[in-house]
C-alpha cells in the first residue's frame, strides 16, 4: 500500500529507508530566501483521524518497519500532546520500531519546554535534524532565516541536553564572495560550540523560483562561488571546528563538488589532504551538471 503523500515530500538522505508520515503538510515559516521546498503548499496539520488511519494501514504492509520519518518541514510544531499520541501509537504498531525523527526549526524547538521535550523523548522521538545554514548572523538575516547565532545555539543545546540524536546542515557559499571569510568564520565557531552528532555540508543552489527572492533579500549584489573557492571554504570549515565531541561529517550531498566524510576530529587530516588534491587536481570534481538537489 502506498500512502497518500501531498507532493512535493522531502527528508534526509539518512532516512532514505524510513517510512515517511506526514504529520504536516508545508511549512509554518516557509520564508528563507534559499528554500523552495514548501513553496507550493499551505501549511496545515494533519487531523489525527488521518494520521492513524494511515499507521493502521501501514503497520499491516510494513510490520517491520524499524525508522519513521515524520514530514513536512514542521512535525515539531504539531502539539507536545499530538506529538505524544502520534509517536505513542506508532510504536504500538510497529513492534520492531526502534527510532522516530523530524525536522526541527530553532524558534520551534525553543516555544518547547524542557519538560515538552523531555516527554517527547521518552516517547521515542530519538533524532532531529536542525539547519543551521550559517553562524553569521549578517547572513542568517540576508537570507530570512528567521534565527540569530544565539538562538541556533540555544535551540541545539536544548536538544542535546534532553538526550536527543542532533543532525546539522550548513551551505557552503552562502554568503557569495563578500561574506565568504565572514560566513566560514562564524559557522566553524557556531559548530565548535553546539557539537552536533551529525553534521552535513551542502552547496548552496538556487532553484530557478528562488533566484529573484534570493537576490531581492539579500539586499547588495551577490556573487556566487567557483569550485576553487567552494573548496576554500570546506578546507576553512573542517580546520576551524574544535568540537567537544565527535561529528560525524558528511559533505556527499548531490551538490557537493566531490564527496566527502569522515568523523571530526579524527579525521581532520585526511580530509584537508583530500581537499589539497581536489585542488590541485580539479578534473577529480564532479561535473556541474550532475550536481543537484
Amino acid at each position: 500500500m502506498e500512502l497518500d503523500y501531498v507532493y512535493p515530500l522531502y527528508r534526509p538522505p539518512s532516512e532514505a529507508n524510513s517510512l515517511i508520515f506526514q504529520v504536516t503538510l508545508g511549512c509554518s515559516f516557509n520564508q528563507c530566501s534559499y528554500c523552495d521546498m514548501y513553496r507550493s503548499k499551505t501549511y496545515s496539520e494533519r487531523t489525527w483521524e488521518e494520521i492513524k488511519m494511515e499507521i493502521d494501514i501501514t503497520s499491516k504492509s510494513y510490520p517491520n518497519t524499524k525508522r519513521i520519518f515524520l514530514a513536512d518541514g514542521d512535525a515539531i510544531n504539531l502539539s507536545t500532546e499530538r506529538l505524544v499520541q502520534i509517536l505513542e501509537y506508532a510504536y504500538k504498531k510497529f513492534p520492531a520500531l526502534e527510532r522516530v525523527s523530524s525536522y526541527a526549526m530553532p524558534m520551534n524547538l525553543l516555544q518547547k519546554t524542557d519538560s515538552e521535550l523531555m516527554t517527547l523523548r521518552s516517547a521515542g522521538l530519538k533524532m532531529l535534524y536542525v539547519g543551521i545554514e550559517s553562524g553569521s548572523n549578517i547572513i542568517l538575516k540576508k537570507i530570512t532565516k528567521g534565527a540569530t547565532y544565539n538562538t541556533i545555539v540555544q535551540s541545539c543545546k536544548k536538544a542535546k541536553e534532553n538526550n536527543y540524536v542532533l543532525s546539522s546542515m550548513i551551505i557552503l557559499g552562502l554568503g557569495g564572495k563578500k561574506y565568504t571569510s565572514e560566513h566560514i568564520e562564524e559557522t566553524a565557531k557556531i559548530i565548535s560550540e553546539v557539537s552536533p552528532d551529525y553534521l552535513g555540508a551542502l552547496n548552496l543552489h538556487l532553484a530557478d523560483g528562488l533566484h529573484n527572492e534570493f537576490m531581492t533579500k539579500f539586499k547588495e549584489p551577490f556573487e556566487f562561488l567557483n569550485d576553487m573557492q567552494i573548496l576554500n571554504e570546506l578546507e576553512l570549515l573542517v580546520r576551524g571546528i574544535n568540537s567537544s565531541s565527535p561529528i560525524i561529517f558528511r559533505a556527499n550531498h548531490a551538490s557537493n563538488v566531490y564527496s566527502i566524510k569522515g568523523t571530526l576530529p579524527y579525521d581532520k587530516l585526511r580530509i584537508l589532504e583530500l581537499i589539497t588534491q581536489l585542488k590541485q587536481h580539479p578534473d577529480m570534481l564532479k561535473p556541474k551538471v550532475l550536481r543537484r538537489f
